[in-house]
């Protein structure tokens, strides 16, 4: 069953899940963030259907979020390679596996840790606050409309707790 496109949706996780929301999408940003760049290592990894794959790849490609790069002209061979904005991504995997850890593996199972290599520690990820540097909890934060905003149902009754609820 095919879903309907968010393409007309003024939402930035709609706009988002248009180009990432399919299930592959991240595990192959994942495997480019972890060096894979060939079709073939993409493919064994994964146990990805090659022509499901090509789509995935190609979406990506043209998404800006991949780049091809030609290895061997001859053989229609390229790498793919993460742009500025594919690297940027890099935050939402890293959200995304440790709320994995947190939520479905389970604490003491995680699979992939990351190290900070200043001071050598094991390392989370935390948000904070652009502008004054403290972490943020979504309790402590409040959701208003952005210069975009042409829908103001959009930011209708938050549930207690969450960004935007008073």
């Amino acid at each position: 069953m095919r879903r309907a496109s968010f393409r007309d949706m003024n939402c930035s996780v709609a706009q988002s899940l248009e180009v990432l929301g399919e299930w592959w999408t991240l595990l192959i940003v994942r495997d480019a963030f972890f060096g894979v760049s060939r079709f073939e290592e993409f493919q064994s990894r994964l146990g990805i259907a090659r022509n499901i794959l090509a789509t995935r790849l190609e979406t990506l490609v043209e998404a800006g979020i991949l780049e091809r790069r030609v290895y061997e002209e001859a053989r229609g061979r390229s790498d793919y390679v993460l742009t500025a904005k594919g690297r940027a991504l890099w935050p939402v995997l890293t959200a995304l596996r440790q709320w994995g850890d947190d939520w479905m593996v389970g604490e003491g199972n995680a699979p992939v840790e990351m190290v900070h290599r200043t001071c050598g520690a094991r390392a989370r990820a935390e948000m904070v606050c652009s502008h004054c540097g403290e972490r943020l909890h979504g309790r402590d934060l409040k959701v208003v409309a952005g210069p975009g905003s042409d829908d103001p149902s959009l930011l209708r009754s938050p549930a207690p707790g969450l960004p935007g609820a008073d």
